[in-house]
């Protein structure tokens, strides 16, 4: 399994592209800006894009969704709970206040603990509310892609609709507690000293963990 990092839009989110070498299926997790850049790499790679995830369901993830979705054919996926939250109207709005396309209904909703494959690799969605209701946290293989949930060294901000600071914290809390330390985090920003870090790291440097781990 291969991972590229590719900072994408003007709010400059880390998109990622995780594929199978061997069988060619790829995933793109928050797509979200130089859509045409995109699909050229999968062309330039010769992979099939089998799913749109979305980590959550801010306009700055999810902006590139109908515009990769009508060019591929791939599902988009996004947890059930920010699938139906950013559909209301006040938030479709908002989105278009900020300037983003506002992104369509996902084509598949995912629930805690869900699986979805793709090559010889498998995505397990953690449900990680607090920046958004429906945040997820993906992990395949021992990558865990966080979106806004944790950031290298800081966190996402819980002050805008359906964020909780408090849910925030118990969501990071339940990642340390419950997967290995080694495990690779992967930003939805660059907002860090580096582009990814460890569970490990995060737990031991981070406050919004360290300071309030029991």
């Amino acid at each position: 399994m291969k991972i590229e990092q590719i900072m994408v839009g003007y709010m400059q989110v880390f998109c990622y592209l995780v594929y199978d070498e061997n069988t060619g299926e790829a995933v793109l997790i928050d797509p979200a800006g130089n859509e045409d850049d995109l699909l050229e790499l999968l062309s330039k790679k010769n992979l099939k894009l089998v799913y749109i995830v979305n980590t959550h369901g801010h306009a700055d993830h999810t902006c590139g969704n109908d515009y990769l979705r009508k060019a591929t054919g791939a599902g988009v996926v996004m947890h059930t709970r920010d699938n139906i939250f950013f559909q209301k109207p006040e938030n479709v709005m908002f989105a278009g206040a900020m300037g983003f396309t506002p992104a369509g209904p996902a084509d598949i909703s995912v629930n805690d603990g869900d699986e979805l494959s793709f090559g010889s690799a498998k995505m397990k969605f953690i449900h990680t509310p607090g920046h958004t209701p429906g945040s997820c946290c993906i992990l395949i293989d021992g990558n865990l892609f966080t979106g806004d949930t944790l950031f290298v060294g800081a966190v996402g901000r819980t002050d805008l609709p359906g964020g909780s600071f408090e849910q925030l914290i118990e969501s990071l809390q339940n990642l340390v507690k419950t997967l290995p330390p080694d495990t690779i985090v992967w930003p939805g920003h660059d907002y860090g000293n580096r582009p990814r870090s460890t569970l490990k790291i995060e737990a031991e440097t981070n406050p919004y963990i360290a300071d309030y781990m029991q």
